[in-house]
């Protein structure tokens, strides 16, 4: 009796997303950053980081096998232009997740506080785009972060609304400027980082508790959830110009 030798073959493995291609990360040293490294590498990336503290930047570096670092403050032009000009190769796709947010009524900011908040995110972007222009090639990806929890106004949150709503507007103005190089902006809600922790400090447990039983999906979104859509605009070459909200359906339900 014969044997179907099919019935024995290994499944055929399903090429790496990112296979051969090199990611640089703006922010790559915790958080969001750090989990879309981790995702990029396993997906067959190379990797660059930055971030602006050296003992996190290296720890980082040696765990993802990085092909390079860079230490220094997103926010300084200077900075910015210095290190994509320095870069010794091609690059596919840049993701900033560098910047956070800054919380109160708008009229308590002075000038430079103001100034500050806009430059965390918008300037930052345009920075960032000006910088990579005939370094990424077509189908490559300039990707930001942004949030969803600033549509609904309140004076808590001051400048956030403005700057939440700018970001897609911007993303899109970009992704025409910058074709056929491909730009998107993901747009977080709630996400269990280390930064979250630092703003919210004893009522982070409170906060989690609640986001589990009111979340329609019933937990917490974690910086892997991000890395995966993160990675997924990078490889789908179709995606530009778009904002895709992260936010386990908390915009759904009141906060």
């Amino acid at each position: 009796m014969g044997t179907n030798s099919n019935a024995t073959a290994s499944p055929a493995q399903p090429e790496p997303e990112l296979a051969g291609q090199t990611v640089v990360i703006i922010g790559g040293t915790s958080g969001i950053g750090l989990e879309t490294a981790r995702r990029a590498r396993v997906e067959g990336a190379k990797l660059i980081l930055t971030g602006r503290n050296p003992d996190r930047l290296q720890r980082a570096a040696t765990e993802l096998d990085a092909l390079a670092t860079a230490a220094f403050d997103a926010n300084d032009p200077a900075s910015i232009h210095s290190f994509f000009k320095g870069l010794p190769t091609q690059i596919d796709h840049v993701m900033v997740t560098a910047g956070g947010p800054y919380y109160g009524p708008l009229l308590k900011m002075d000038s430079d506080q103001v100034r500050r908040a806009m430059s965390d995110h918008v300037v930052l972007a345009v920075e960032v785009a000006r910088n990579i222009a005939g370094k990424v090639p077509p189908g490559g990806t300039l990707l930001l972060m942004g949030g969803t929890g600033g549509r609904r106004i309140n004076g808590e949150l001051g400048i956030v609304s403005a700057v939440t709503a700018a970001m897609p507007a911007l993303t899109a103005t970009l992704a025409l400027e910058l074709a056929p190089v491909r730009v998107n902006l993901i747009a977080a809600g709630f996400v269990d980082t280390p930064l979250s922790a630092s703003l919210l400090g004893d009522e982070l447990e409170n906060r989690r508790s609640h986001l589990r039983t009111t979340l329609p999906i019933r937990r917490v979104v974690q910086p892997v959830d991000v890395a995966a859509l993160a990675v997924h605009i990078m490889s789908n070459t179709a995606l530009t110009g778009a904002t895709y909200d992260i936010d386990g359906g908390q915009q759904l339900v009141a906060s």
